[in-house]
């Protein structure tokens, strides 16, 4: 597939059914469109960190959300879920979902993103190994999957425990 350029934008109330049908369609079990519901009426979720997405007709083919955890007691953002429609995938789609939140993160003066994920993906934005910044996950995961970014180079990423938002259940 080729790539395309895909616009992005925050979601809306009237994306949520298109949200869901997209975390349904790009994962084994229905879990993560679970989470992103629960996450919606958590004290976690910050309005504007959901983007989309979306082909020239305005059709949501992708997702990328960013949540409130912390490192200790000192706020971070969560990427997670990040999905795309699987005929979707690899075009980019998911890329600019990814992007797409994270300068709406570093716009809003977010300073740190964390994510669990597949680090040949994740690296493409910047993320590296937490554990090279003392950030450690509240579970055993392998190393080079739990990763962090740092939105503001003049201030170093917080170090400790990683704190996920409740409906995490971790």
């Amino acid at each position: 597939m080729s790539t395309l350029r895909w616009a992005t934008r925050p979601e809306t109330a009237a994306d949520v059914p298109a949200i869901r049908a997209v975390n349904l369609a790009a994962f084994d079990t229905p879990l993560e469109a679970d989470l992103v519901e629960v996450l919606r009426a958590d004290s976690s979720w910050i309005p504007g960190f959901s983007l989309v997405a979306v082909t020239p007709d305005g059709a949501v083919v992708g997702h990328a959300l960013l949540t409130r955890c912390h490192i200790d007691d000192t706020p971070a953002l969560c990427l997670a879920p990040v999905a795309v429609l699987p005929e979707h995938q690899r075009t980019g789609a998911g890329a600019a979902a990814v992007r797409a939140a994270l300068a709406a993160a570093r716009d809003r003066g977010e300073h740190t993103v964390t994510v669990l994920g597949h680090p040949e993906y994740y690296r493409r934005f910047g993320f590296t190994r937490a554990s090279l910044h003392g950030i450690k996950p509240p579970m055993e995961v392998p190393d080079e999957a739990m990763m962090a970014l740092d939105l503001d180079s003049n201030r170093p990423l917080p170090s400790g425990l990683l704190r996920y938002a409740a409906p995490f259940g971790i």
